[in-house]
């Protein structure tokens, strides 16, 4: 929870809250109805969730708590591959599967 904006009130609930969205957006990609809908989910989840991801590096490497930049910089690089993923897991990027 240390990770979330100190402007998000209730951190707990919105931990619990977002890890319940990611797995409601997993099971939607396995059901043939929901699976275009749970990819733009989980892609919007991925942009949303981006801001605590900064936090999270920029607390971590000003406080020298020994992840670095070799863990931080993949991470913040990925979020783009991370949306994309999830549009293509949804059938959305055009390919065929």
């Amino acid at each position: 929870m240390q990770v979330m904006p100190p402007a998000l009130p209730y951190p707990l609930v919105i931990v619990v809250l977002t890890g319940a969205a990611e797995i409601a957006g997993a099971v939607g990609l396995f059901v043939p109805r929901t699976r275009a809908a749970a990819g733009v989910a989980l892609a919007l989840y991925a942009v949303c969730v981006y801001p605590a991801n900064i936090l999270h590096a920029v607390h971590d490497l000003s406080t020298g708590t020994g992840l670095g930049w070799a863990y931080h910089y993949p991470r913040l690089f990925a979020q783009p591959l991370i949306c994309w993923w999830a549009l293509a897991a949804g059938g959305l990027t055009g390919r065929r599967r």
